[in-house]
């Protein structure tokens, strides 16, 4: 049996005043430094969940997330490979913007569609824009094609899909428990991946903050058995949280 971790990012200062974030590089609030250390207890308590390998995006939030939920799990020494295809989705023009406000502005269901749509992309960036992951240096060495400049979540799992394949994949079936420590989108996909969640019903799929999610997996990777660590009840408030940033 191959077993996988996933674990969003705890509450960033930005999750905190419900402002779209995608790429901008945002740290940890100190709910958000509490729930992963939390997450890295509840890793601790699963006495029979023996990690080898961490996979964390480029991002600040995820990144110290790891670090945070590894010490607490006394596991900081594992290695640890990072990626941007594992970043959160690219909320384009919409970054920055309090959700809540484009709600006012723009109505609910544009909202909706924009936040939870597989297809629907949000407004566009320009290269010229700060927002665009081009002036970003730790992309430096992407193609420029490559970086988005806003996705939707069909984008996100297109591009999440190689990296699931030649990365995540093949440390799992080399024999290594992994987890994955990133954000609610590119989880978002790689959950939609592993449960075979239709278009239309992953977009009423949410992901708690800092609760670590545990998958069993046949020799296809298929999920033989999926929970989150700790108490259900609680999983389930979180994800409810999640639900309602929007208002």
């Amino acid at each position: 049996m191959h077993r996988l971790v996933l674990l969003r990012h705890g509450e960033s200062a930005w999750n905190r005043e419900n402002l779209f974030t995608g790429w901008v590089d945002v740290d940890l609030s100190p709910a958000g430094e509490e729930e992963a250390t939390r997450a890295g207890q509840l890793l601790a308590e699963e006495k029979s969940l023996d990690l080898d390998v961490v996979h964390t995006s480029v991002l600040t939030r995820a990144v110290r997330t790891a670090d945070i939920a590894l010490s607490a799990a006394g596991r900081s020494y594992l290695p640890v490979r990072r990626h941007w295809r594992l970043n959160e989705r690219h909320y384009g023009a919409l970054q920055g913007l309090d959700k809540k406000e484009t709600a006012a502005k723009h109505g609910a269901e544009q909202l909706q569609l924009w936040r939870r749509s597989y297809s629907f992309p949000p407004p566009l960036v320009g290269l010229d824009d700060p927002n665009h992951p081009v002036h970003d240096p730790r992309y430096a060495l992407v193609p420029r094609r490559a970086l988005p400049a806003g996705e939707c979540l069909a984008d996100v799992v297109r591009r999440l899909v190689p990296y699931w394949e030649d990365a995540i994949a093949s440390d799992l079936l080399s024999g290594s428990t992994v987890i994955v420590v990133a954000h609610g989108n590119s989880l978002r996909a790689l959950v939609k991946l592993l449960e075979g969640i239709s278009d239309e019903d992953v977009a009423e799929l949410n992901i708690p903050t800092g609760i670590p999610r545990l998958y069993e997996l046949d020799d296809d990777l298929e999920v033989v058995s999926a929970r989150y660590l700790g108490d259900a009840e609680a999983a389930e408030a979180a994800a409810e949280a999640v639900r309602r940033q929007a208002g």
